[in-house]
């Protein structure tokens, strides 16, 4: 049975105003969503990551030809990203999309379970991408520290693959260097993805909400999205860089934590903080906001399919989908 402007207005009221309606969609029924968003993201990305884990590795990328041309050394870590062979290209995507989609998907839907226990809403937003973003660093940090291995292009470690690189590490420094560089990934990743969680749950509280009467509404949603992402990844990204660098540094180096930071200060001053900024800016910060606003797209492509499966009101308000205003002519 279609529904009328008036139909779907009347069901606002009954649910609340569009704005919260929105806010209302529940993380647990698109998990496939969130999924799908990460791993759309991570492959998109992926050259950009490898250009940053070279730049912020110090690894060198020498006499770089491109259709004939030597490449100046400023721009060779950059394009050595877009180009073959691809090490550890499924390894890579498979564990960014394991990582963004359990930290986001965890962190929504943890924030939904901890406001329906009471807990106020700092707590409700902090605590989840907390916990789970402490859990899948642990969990990932042997495939993070082989796949930056892997990507350095000197000829004396050439490693063919991702088994290759771990085999690498375990063979010269055992089973404790798959997880060095743990505490600074930590200290890293965490609070970026924390960051950048609150970031998207405050704008997304304080951002103007779409007119369902426009009759660019959905369009409206999407740019809306696009500002909300944007500005989360950005602001994870900056704030986070020197740790990149760290801990990057400690898988060139193998050195603990205390020993890098004082060799990078002595090496480069307080200059070492901003060490391939630009290209965490663009491997960090845009697959980020794109994994955040993905997971709005496929939402926002998906709720209305609930309705045309013909679900009464009941179910829709139960499953906290939000019905879209048809606008009339």
């Amino acid at each position: 049975m279609s529904r009328t402007k008036e139909d779907c207005l009347e069901s606002e009221k009954e649910y609340g105003s569009t704005g919260e309606t929105q806010k209302m969609v529940a993380a647990k029924d698109y998990p496939a969503e969130y999924f799908a968003a990460s791993a759309l993201a991570a492959a998109i990305n992926y050259p950009l990551w490898r250009a940053s884990a070279v730049g912020q590795s110090g690894f060198v990328v020498q006499n770089l030809h491109v259709v004939g041309i030597r490449l100046p050394q400023a721009l060779s870590t950059y394009v050595y990203g877009f180009l073959p062979p691809y090490k550890g290209l499924v390894a890579t995507v498979g564990g960014m999309t394991y990582a963004r989609a359990a930290i986001f998907w965890g962190s929504d839907y943890g924030r939904e379970v901890l406001l329906s226990h009471g807990y106020n809403e700092s707590v409700s937003m902090v605590a989840p991408p907390l916990v789970v973003s402490t859990i899948v660093q642990i969990t990932n940090q042997p495939l993070i520290r082989a796949t930056i291995t892997l990507q350095d292009p000197a000829p004396q470690k050439e490693l063919r693959n991702v088994m290759h690189a771990i085999r690498y590490l375990y063979k010269n420094f055992g089973v404790a260097g798959l997880w060095h560089g743990t505490t600074v990934g930590l200290f890293k990743t965490v609070p970026k993805y924390i960051t950048a969680v609150v970031v998207k749950d405050y704008m997304e509280e304080h951002l103007p909400q779409a007119d369902p009467s426009s009759p660019t509404y959905h369009y409206d949603r999407l740019e809306r999205s696009a500002i909300k992402s944007a500005t989360a990844g950005i602001i994870g990204a900056a704030l986070t860089n020197p740790l990149d660098v760290i801990r990057n540094e400690m898988f060139k180096t193998h050195h603990k934590m205390v020993r890098t930071v004082r060799d990078l200060q002595a090496e480069m001053g307080w200059s070492w903080m901003g060490r391939g900024l630009g290209k965490n800016m663009v491997a960090v910060a845009i697959p980020i906001a794109c994994t955040i606003f993905f997971t709005d797209a496929f939402i926002q492509w998906s709720a209305p399919r609930f309705h045309n499966e013909g679900l009464t009101k009941e179910e829709l308000m139960k499953r906290k989908i939000t019905l879209p205003v048809q606008p009339t002519n």
